[in-house]
Parts: C-alpha cells; structure tokens; sequence
C-alpha cells in the first residue's frame, strides 16, 4: 500500500507533460488501447466499444486514440507500451497478456505521468488500475451450478481460457476447487479453449475422438457451450438429451437457452431456442470503454477507483430474456439476449448495457459506432 501511495502521489504531482500541455490548450488526450490477444469474438467487441467510446460526441474532441496489438507475446506488449510512453501517451488503457510480466514497463510509465488502466485482465503492479469482474466468482459460481445441475456425481469436460492471462487462471483455479469438494464429480478431459469457437470445436472433437456424448455428464466452458451443444445435435442427439454447460455469455448460447417454442427473428439450428440447460456469464466487454472513460476521468484531475469490480452477469434458464429490437432502453429493462436478426454472429457476446456508458449500444459491440 505505502508502494501504491507514492507511485500515486507521484503521478498526481507529475502529469505527464502530454497531458499537463493538452489540459492547459484544450488539446485531446492521446490515449494508446494495447491489446495483447485479438483471436476471439470478445476482444474484437471490446475493441469495437473502446472506439465507440472515443468516437462519441462526449470523447471525440477530448481523446486521440491509437490502437497496437501484440498478441500473445509479453516481449511484444512490453515493447509496444515502452514505445507508446516514448511517443507522448497520457494514457495507456490495456489487456494484458500477463498479471506480472508487464510491471515493470508499466512502473517506469507511471514514474512518467502516464495513467495505466487495464481491463478484464489484471496487472499487479502497484500504481496501475483495473477494470474487471470477480473472476474467481465466475469460475467459482458456474461450477457450483454444474455440480447442482449434476446432483453431485458424474464426469466433467473442461475448456479454459488463454493461458497465461489472470482472467483464466483465476476462473479455472476457482472451478477446480469446486469440483474438488465433491468426490462424486471427476474431471475426465481438459483443453484450451482460448476464448474462441473454433478452437473450442478443434479441442472437443479431440476430447470426443474416444468418446461418446454420453459418457459425459457436464462441461465446464470458458468459451464453446454454443458450439458444444451445435456438436451434440449434429451427433445426432436430441435438444432435450444436450448437457448441461456452464459457460461463456454469447448470444448464440443464450438464444439456445431460451424455451424451444420461443419465436425468434433470423433463427436457424443451432443458433435456434431449444431450451439448452445453461449457466452464462460473461466479462462484459465494455470493460475496455469504461477503461478508458476512467482514463480521461484521472488525467482531468478526478479521483478513480484502483480496482473497479464490474457485476458479474450470470444467466440461467430461468432469467434468460430476448431483446426485441436491441435499445439501449430495452437493455437497461433487463432483457440479455439479442435477435439473431439482428445479431448475426452467435459467437458475440450479449453482455454489453452499462448504465454508466449511455454513448454505447448495439451498434458500438457490432460496428465501433456510438449512439447518436
């Protein structure tokens, strides 16, 4: 804690010259957003939303905005981020692809003024913020619904995250401890996931190449429970035979929670209602644009959170509700699934309304575009 209070007093006293110069001639903020991983729908929708943010009518002319990808490689985002403090940033929002391996670029950064702020990843160097959801509590909270859902008996399939990245240490940590409490349930297949549906399908038909579905009683997703019950009915299984599956919030999944009679736009198996007993959660990708918002909240002077933990959206069966026509009113009503008339992508995911970012809707997750 002394560590944090004098790297923060220290940025406080010494804003960068950056944004000292900006804040005195009116001038934007130069704000760098570095990704480290891009090979999933999520990255690619809380990128879309940092953008929207930064082209709406409240950021537009307060915010440059540069985007850098890594990818998987810490040397890579090191490199990046040195670079970015090197050319003027005030301000780096980031998902890190490491808790620890950034520290110390990002210490020297902060020693020069330069807010850091990372989202749904963490950084555990002191004077960096965080925007993200109780990760622990994801893994946790859908295990202990699998187990329910299994009556405390029967053999599991998990796939985790990106390797590496605390989102996916802390989830997985947490589920396996759950399933440890429980000598009934055994874990019989684990792969990487890496957050996407196309490699989730390539580690299921590997897991199922001596398998049959009915030798497994649940899964345990990051990432995949869409396309893990699209395998189960080209198996030729029946909607009502699916496993259950605790998983990731995208709308193809959750349109497949939603009761088989459900009358849906633009619907055709497997992204179709067919009652799929479902647990969905989801880091909310506009983690990144909060992220930011809070950027240019520090470099303007106000006071921000060191960690803001975001609620964590868990959808049952029970809770599921379609969005007729996708509005942000309609978002703040309740509703948590969208039309895949209008959604078109059932790897994207639905949890995007945040009360505190009304410049950002429907169109800001698909396109990068702000409400008007």
């Amino acid at each position: 804690m002394i560590g944090r209070f004098l790297a923060g007093t220290a940025c406080a006293l010494a804003l960068s010259a950056g944004a000292a110069q900006a804040q005195d001639e009116g001038a934007p903020y130069d704000i760098y957003l570095s990704m480290s991983y891009i090979g999933n729908d999520w990255q690619a929708e809380a990128s879309n939303m940092v953008k929207a943010l930064a082209a709406s009518s409240d950021y537009a002319d307060r915010v440059n905005l540069e985007v850098q990808v890594a990818g998987p490689n810490a040397q890579r985002q090191i490199q990046q981020i040195n670079a970015m403090v090197q050319a003027g940033a005030d301000a780096i929002v980031v998902f890190p692809i490491s808790p620890t391996a950034l520290n110390s670029v990002v210490k020297s950064a902060c020693s020069r003024g330069v807010t850091i702020i990372a989202y749904d990843a963490e950084i555990t160097e002191d004077c960096a913020y965080n925007v993200t959801i109780d990760q622990a509590e994801a893994g946790r909270e859908t295990a202990e619904w699998l187990v329910d859902e299994m009556d405390g008996e029967g053999d599991v399939v998990m796939v985790t995250g990106v390797p590496g990245t605390s989102v996916d240490t802390a989830r997985t940590s947490a589920a396996k401890e759950v399933f440890a409490q429980h000598e009934g349930i055994n874990i019989v297949g684990e792969a990487v996931g890496m957050w996407s549906q196309a490699v989730a399908r390539t580690e299921l038909n590997k897991l199922m190449a001596t398998r049959d579905w009915s030798d497994i009683d649940g899964l345990w997703m990051q990432v995949g429970c869409y396309t893990a019950n699209a395998m189960q009915l080209e198996a030729g299984r029946e909607p009502s035979e699916l496993l259950p599956c605790a998983g990731e919030g995208s709308n193809g999944g959750r349109i497949q929670m939603l009761p088989a009679d459900t009358e849906v736009d633009g619907a055709s198996a497997p992204y179709a209602p067919m009652g799929a007993p479902r647990i969905s959660y989801a880091s909310p990708p506009y983690s990144g644009a909060l992220a930011l918002k809070l950027a240019v909240d520090k470099l303007d002077g106000k006071d921000i959170p060191e960690h803001t933990t975001l609620p964590l959206p868990l959808v049952t069966n029970e809770t599921i509700e379609l969005c007729e026509t996708g509005s942000w009113d309609e978002q703040k009503a309740g509703c948590n699934a969208f039309q895949p008339g209008l959604v078109s992508n059932p790897g994207w995911f639905a949890s995007i309304f945040s009360e505190e970012l009304p410049q950002l809707g429907l169109n800001a997750a698909l396109v990068g575009q702000p409400e008007s």
